[in-house]
């Protein structure tokens, strides 16, 4: 008869290969800064004209805007007719026809 020699070879699993995501956690971080300082932007600066009314921030009003009655009483005091609290910082926005 003859011998057969049965030899088995053993080895290690292979790990699955780690993607490497820092640099798209990176670019995603990097995105959501510019998206949210945009917004803060956009938000601070609008002067917008809505059904022909126009928006100015005022320049006496100090702090966080909470009451719109304050903050139209101030306005009153800028030649403004009116005046509101908006945006996300809460700021003091005077309005008059335009």
């Amino acid at each position: 008869m003859a011998s057969y020699c049965l030899s088995i070879v053993i080895s290690k699993p292979q790990r699955p290969q780690r993607r490497k995501t820092m640099g798209s956690t990176k670019k995603a971080s990097v995105l959501l800064v510019l998206l949210l300082s945009l917004l803060l932007i956009a938000s601070e600066e609008m002067v917008a004209v809505e059904g022909r009314t126009c928006e100015s921030a005022s320049t006496r009003f100090k702090g966080t805007c909470v009451r719109s009655s304050n903050c139209a009483s101030v306005c009153q005091g800028e030649g403004f007719p009116d005046g509101k609290c908006e945006g996300v910082r809460r700021r003091c926005m005077c309005r008059k026809p335009c």
